[in-house]
This record gives C-alpha cells, structure tokens and sequence, in this order.
C-alpha cells in the first residue's frame, strides 16, 4: 500500500472511531507504571493491574487473540488481547489500532509460557492515530540525510539515537555538577549583541525594530564571562548556545554549544589541571571507566596527558626549526602542502595552517598542545620569559579540538593594541571589520585580577562519549545544506 492509500485508510479509521463515539485524539491519560519499570522490576508486578502508554510498535493476530508491543520511552512490553476478555465490541475495536498508533493499556501483568513479561488487555484507550507509516518492519532508517532531517523519525525507530542524545544530557549534567563542586556560578549573558567579539568569526546579522538598531547572534560568550570577573565574581560559567555564520562540515555546525568558564587568580596551567580533572570524571560517570573506545580507537584519559610544546612540535615535523624562518619561507612550506595562502596572511596563521594539517591528525590519545603564537591568540597573555608566544593551550582527541584555553590578557593598554591589530590585519585582508568594544575595554581599565579562561566543545565531547562521527549525530536538529 502507498502512503497516499495508507492515510486515505487511517483517515478512514478515523471517521468511523468518532461514529462509534471513540476520540482518536484525547486529552490526557492516567498512567500507573512505565514499559522500563514493569520490565526491570516485574516481581514488584507479578498479577498487579497496571496503565501503561506507549506507542504500538509490532502487533500479531491469531484468531481471537492479539499479541502486541507499546514502546515506552525506553523499552517495550507485550499486551495481550483476548477476545473472552475484552468482550465482541471491544475486541472488534482492537482492529482499528495499527502500528504507529500511541495507546493506553490496563491490565493484568503475568509471564507467558515462554517468560514475556506481558500485560493482558482488560481495557484500552486510542491516544493517538498516526496517518503515516513507519518505516518498514521497525528495522529503522538507514539514510544519514532523512534521519538527520526527520529527527522525530530517528529518535521512533532507531533506539541508538535516543540514547546519544540521553548521554549528551547526562554529560552536560555532569559538567555541571563538577564545576558547581568547585564553587563555580553558572550565569547567563546575552545571545543578542550589539558587538559581537570574543573570538575570530564572521556574525549572523539581525535587526531590532523598535530599539532601530543593528544587532548580533553571539559568536562566543567571552568578553561578558569576563566582565563578570572585573565585576567580582571570581568562578564562573555557562553553558550555552554560540553562532558563527561559517562553513559546515563534521566538526562545524553554524550553530553550536560551548562551556566557556573563567576563575581569578588562575592560569593556564591552572586549567589544564581543571580540564584534565574534568575529562576523567565525565569518563568514570559517563563510561564507568578513564578507558573506553572511540571509533574503533581505544582511548585513556587517566592524568596526565600529554603535553606539547606547538612549535617544537611543528618544527619536528618540518624538519626545520620555526623560529628561524622567514615569512617568505613560512609561506613556502605553506604551498608546500597545498594549503591556502594569501599575500596578507600572517606569520601566525601560517603556523596554524600546518599544525593543522601535520600535527593535529595524529594527536590520538588526550593530549595539550601549548604555548601558541601571539599573533593568534589575542585574547591571551605574553608567555614568560618568550614574548612571541601565548599562554594557550589547546586540547585535542583524535585529532579533534576540544578545548582552547589562556591565561587571560588583563592589561588594558596591551588588549586595545591586539583589538587595533586585529582590525588592520582585517582591512587589509578586505574581510568584514572586526568591532573593538570599548565597553570590554573601559570595563578592563577598572582592573581585572589574573584570569585562567576556557571555553570546551559540547557537541565534539558528545561525540566522543557517544561514539558519534559526526557533529550532526549529537546535535537534534543541525542545520543542513
């Protein structure tokens, strides 16, 4: 059958229900137990009568009896309808419901001869008639598109989505205990800007009619987390959803979640002590284990990580020592590898192009790469003692960026001169301006203490922890081309 003949059918169905004075879309329905609960618990059941709801996912007819399955939200159970139970005219009426159908169900739990647990039907009730089919024989979908696409669908037949995506909350739970632990306040800044500002990104504009105004979807949560710490608070964080308008791709999503967190009278190294911490409880409570596999790739986050010095790294696999290389040759090793450069491109940018493309693949197992450029970190304090590089540090899993992390710049006179920079550098690579905030800037002159910051992919840690290779499969609803 088609679908246009199967909802001409179930339309049928549903026209004759209201003549029989059944409502195929009631308002409400008393549950006294759950599929999950009878299943996991059934001595606490055995022979008691119980409601139970769910959506009815295979359903076999022998004669005057009916042997189906309601799916809960986690599990199903067997309802058995038997005609000298229900009576002619009620187990007539079971001939309306059809797989896809959400029903209610009281009756009896008992064990059948072969140990289903099973609930003998002595009433029903039609919740809800679904007009469409679901996909055949419950064997769930198997296009990537139209299971990204059509979530509600993924999340009916494919139980593994359900459970990526209770993992992810329990994951996020877990951030947030950890860090509440440790004296953090959870706080909340605005999504709509009029300046947008705390990383290296293009905005999503918008526009406010009544204020008349020009405005921004946040592209990181950064300079207001900061404010806060001028302000006095000393731990915070938030959880929350950024836009950036860019490319997507496996690891990117225009719009994405990230935990951006900051503490005074911290650093650098504060944090990766913080974040090493932080990935081994999310292992142990998400995992039961600091070991488990990722892709086929097992992984250990027991402490310590790895850690990287970047241009020893870089140098190492050029063959040739950074620091003594000119622009022009940075640029040639750049071509060397096909990667894309510009006449305007920095010395910076350069060394980020081919740490991306040689080192970052291969960093497996957990690792920190630290001690960055200047010129790309400018939000981030001078390294002691080595003034062209950073106090950044950056986490990586497979080969994946999970956190970027400083010891924050807090001088207000260096902060506007990295702004103004940043501002040349955009000019003359004819991208759009990037906005200096003045407000950040006069808010820094009132004195910030010394700042370790982080900000963490929530979507890439999801899917480490759920096995997921792409972005798409962690994330409800991503936006597609």
């Amino acid at each position: 059958m088609g679908l246009k003949e199967h909802r001409e059918s179930q339309k049928r169905k549903i026209e004759e229900l209201r003549k029989r004075g059944i409502q195929p879309y009631p308002y409400a329905f008393s549950t006294s137990a759950t599929p999950e609960a009878i299943r996991n618990d059934y001595l606490s059941y055995e022979g008691s009568e119980v409601r139970v709801a769910g959506r009815v996912v295979s359903m076999r007819k022998h004669g005057k009896a009916i042997f189906s399955s309601i799916r809960g939200e986690e599990e199903s159970i067997q309802t058995y309808q038997k005609y000298d139970e229900l009576g002619a005219e009620k187990f007539e009426l079971f001939g309306f419901i059809d797989i896809g159908d959400f029903l209610g169900v009281r009756g009896r739990v008992f064990k059948t001869k072969t140990g289903e647990v099973t609930i003998l039907t002595r009433d029903f009730t039609v919740l809800a008639k679904a007009l469409r089919p679901l996909p055949e024989k419950w064997h769930g979908l198997t296009d990537i598109e139209t299971r990204t696409r059509q979530r509600y669908l993924d999340l009916i037949v494919n139980p593994r989505a359900k459970g990526v995506f209770k993992t992810r909350w329990r994951m996020i739970d877990c951030i947030r205990n950890f860090l509440n632990q440790r004296g953090y306040v959870e706080v909340e800044t605005p999504i709509l800007q009029p300046m947008y500002g705390g990383a290296s990104a293009q905005p999503f504009h918008t526009y406010h009619n009544v204020l008349d105004r020009q405005l921004f979807l946040r592209i990181a949560d950064e300079l207001y987390l900061k404010r806060l710490i001028i302000g006095g608070f000393e731990k915070v964080y938030e959880i929350s959803k950024d836009f950036r308008n860019e490319g997507v791709d496996r690891y990117h999503n225009p719009e994405f979640t990230v935990l951006e967190g900051y503490e005074a009278y911290s650093d650098y190294t504060g944090v990766m002590e913080l974040v090493e911490e932080l990935f081994l409880e999310l292992s142990i409570n998400i995992k039961s284990a600091p070991n488990f596999d990722y892709l086929e790739r097992e992984l250990s986050f027991e402490r310590p990580w790895t850690r990287v010095h970047f241009l020893d790294a870089l140098s190492g696999k050029l063959g040739r020592n950074l620091r003594t290389l000119s622009l022009d040759e940075l640029r040639q090793e750049a071509k060397r590898f096909s990667l894309p450069v510009e006449e305007e491109t920095g010395r910076g940018k350069l060394m980020d192009l081919l740490f991306s493309r040689l080192v970052q693949p291969e960093l497996i197992q957990p690792t920190m790469v630290y001690d960055y450029p200047i010129e790309i970190s400018p939000l981030a304090k001078r390294k002691r003692n080595d003034p062209e590089l950073a106090e950044r540090f950056e986490s990586f899993v497979c080969g994946i960026e999970l956190c970027n992390a400083f010891s924050e710049l807090n001088d207000p006179i260096e902060q506007r001169k990295r702004f103004e920079e940043q501002v040349r550098e955009r000019k003359v690579g004819d991208e759009e301006p990037h906005p200096i905030d003045e407000d950040f800037l006069r808010a820094l002159e009132y004195g910030m203490p010394p700042t370790g910051g982080f900000g963490l992919g929530i979507d890439r840690i999801a899917m480490i922890f759920t096995n997921s290779a792409s972005i798409r499969d962690v994330i409800l609803f991503p936006l597609l081309r």
